[in-house]
């Protein structure tokens, strides 16, 4: 049961092409992580087999910023490495999207010091805000529907009169649970 059921019975399926792009696009996020602290971590378990990103068509980090249509900012931001992310950002083709995860890369956090940015708003035009200090795997993989919700409806990121691209600025709260469920009947150990 796939797309087969969908096909009528002459071979044929009408479809918008738009629709088959952005589904395309929805179905093959290319993330790429700049992470600096603790959120790391967070984004690292949620790339494992625990919490399966794969499941929903992240499955492969890149760490070529060519290669990626989604930047995932985990972890604070020092004044520093500021050109650095947003080198980053210019590099990756459009279309693009951001993810902002934790507090930190969103408001700083705790680190309301000269030297760390608070939020990196400031500098790239971010699309969801996926809060907590850190936010827990299931945070991110909400996050990273929110993204997909946005491809979906609205393809590529719409710009402004100036010609740089509006940020959609999505706050994520959890709907629904999308912790990895425990196989029933499955015994370990010696028989």
């Amino acid at each position: 049961m796939g797309i087969e059921a969908a096909i009528p019975v002459d071979g044929f399926l009408t479809t918008q092409l738009q629709k088959v792009i952005n589904w395309s696009r929805r179905s093959s996020l290319w993330p790429m992580p700049f992470a600096t602290a603790c959120c790391g971590i967070e984004l690292m378990a949620t790339a494992s087999s625990r919490f399966d990103l794969a499941r929903f068509g992240a499955e492969v980090m890149r760490f070529s910023p060519r290669q990626s249509d989604l930047l995932i900012v985990a972890g604070r931001v020092s004044i520093k490495t500021m050109p650095v992310l947003q080198r980053i950002y210019q590099q990756m083709t459009e279309p693009k999207w951001v993810i902002s995860m934790g507090a930190c890369a969103s408001t700083g956090g705790v680190f309301d010091t000269y030297a760390v940015v608070q939020g990196v708003d400031q500098f790239i035009p971010v699309d969801v805000y996926v809060p907590g200090c850190p936010p827990r795997p299931e945070m991110l993989i909400e996050g990273v529907m929110a993204i997909q919700r946005i491809v979906d409806q609205d393809g590529i990121p719409p710009k402004g009169p100036d010609g740089k691209r509006v940020p959609l600025k999505i706050a994520i709260q959890p709907t629904h649970d999308v912790r990895p469920q425990p196989v029933v009947g499955l015994t370990v150990g010696a028989s």
